[in-house]
This record gives C-alpha cells, sequence and structure tokens, in this order.
C-alpha cells in the first residue's frame, strides 16, 4: 500500500525534496506519495514486459529505450509519475527541457507507451494514471492486471487477470482487454507476438 505524505508540493519542490533513500516516491495531484515496495512477482512481470518491448523495437531499429527511472509529468495537475515501463523516443528528448538535469518528460511525442503494473493501489492505474496519461496524450497505455486486483467492472465476475491496452482515439482512451491466450494487440507495435498468459506466467518463474 502506499504511503501518502501529508504535504503539498509543486513539482519542482518535489524534485528538490527526492531522498536518496533507496525509496520510490510520485507525486499525486501536490501530493507525495511513498510507493509501496514491490514484489517480488511484480518486478518479474514488470522485467518481462520491458525485455519484450526492447527485443522489438530493437528489431525494428526505432529510436526508443527504456530508462531505469525517469518521470512522468503531467501538463496541468501537479503530478509526476514513474512508471513500471516508460518507453522514450530519443528523437524528442531534445524537446524536453525537463529531461537533461531531471529525468523527466512532458510530452506525449515522447513516450510511446507506458506501462503500469497494477498492485494493491489498483486504483491509482485504473482511474488517477489512465486520465492523467489520457488528457497528456500518450498514444498507449498498458495496465499489467496480473494478479487481478482491479475492480470486477473492469476484469470480470470472478476477477481474472487480464492485460489492458488503452488506445487514445479522439483525445480518450478506448481500453482493450486481453485474457488468456489472446494475443495482445499492440497499436506501436503491430506484430509483437505475445500474449497475456506470457506476462501472467512471468509472475510465476
Amino acid at each position: 500500500m502506499a504511503q501518502t505524505l501529508h504535504q503539498l508540493a509543486t513539482f519542482d519542490e518535489f524534485i528538490e525534496w527526492y531522498p536518496n533513500d533507496g525509496k520510490r516516491y510520485e507525486l499525486h495531484r501536490g501530493v507525495i506519495v511513498e510507493m509501496a515496495p514491490p514484489t517480488g512477482e511484480h518486478e518479474k512481470v514488470v522485467g518481462f514486459i520491458a525485455r519484450k518491448l526492447t527485443v522489438e523495437f530493437d528489431r525494428l531499429n526505432l529510436p526508443y529505450t527504456i530508462p531505469k527511472t525517469a518521470f512522468v509529468k503531467t501538463p496541468d495537475a501537479e503530478s509526476a509519475y514513474s512508471p513500471d515501463v516508460l518507453l522514450l523516443n530519443l528523437d524528442n528528448l531534445a524537446n524536453e527541457s525537463l529531461f537533461q538535469k531531471q529525468s523527466t518528460v512532458t510530452q506525449a511525442a515522447s513516450v510511446p507507451i507506458v506501462v503500469e503494473v497494477v498492485s494493491t493501489n489498483w486504483r491509482d492505474d485504473y482511474y488517477s494514471k489512465l486520465g492523467d496519461y489520457e488528457e497528456m496524450g500518450i498514444p498507449e497505455y498498458w495496465i499489467a492486471d496480473y494478479a487481478a486486483l482491479g475492480a470486477r467492472k473492469f476484469i470480470g465476475n470472478p476477477k481474472q487477470p487480464t492485460i489492458f491496452v488503452c488506445q487514445l482515439i479522439d483525445g480518450e482512451y478506448q481500453m482493450n482487454p486481453f485474457q488468456g491466450n489472446a494475443v495482445i494487440a499492440s497499436p506501436t507495435f503491430p506484430e509483437l507476438n505475445l500474449t497475456a498468459q506470457q506476462i501472467f506466467d512471468a509472475a510465476k518463474y
């Protein structure tokens, strides 16, 4: 469970305050939130998705990278998220005034895909971050709910592990669910050969 630190801050104050204590923090609408330490299963899923995306953009010789740590800053709300997997377009980073010193992007052109792997604070991924990434215009947002933690209205009753690929169409995300052996349809990587079950299985091995 994420722990809220009861202090309002601007993005600049958040970056200046950020401690080197080995913990992860995000800024949620001016509120500094300490993120819960990830589980081993969570990290295996993160690593698996990052590897599959890396193999694909390397195969296509695209100018992309996945940083170890970087922030996505929302344009209006005072929020700065550190996504589980952030695919960056190197060709646009010269237009990002915050990237060189603060490893922060603010433009949708810099982010072909952003991925959040769902943990106990699942509402952040399904509501807050979805809304903010949508507002930014990020074209593709994955919600990887491998442990079926989200609400039944999203993943069914009984709950089923689900990968959502949210595609930006006319300024709004269309949430496309993938379960079981369904092949994930990625607008950014239409030839990506990856099933939802492969992602779920990554948590087990």
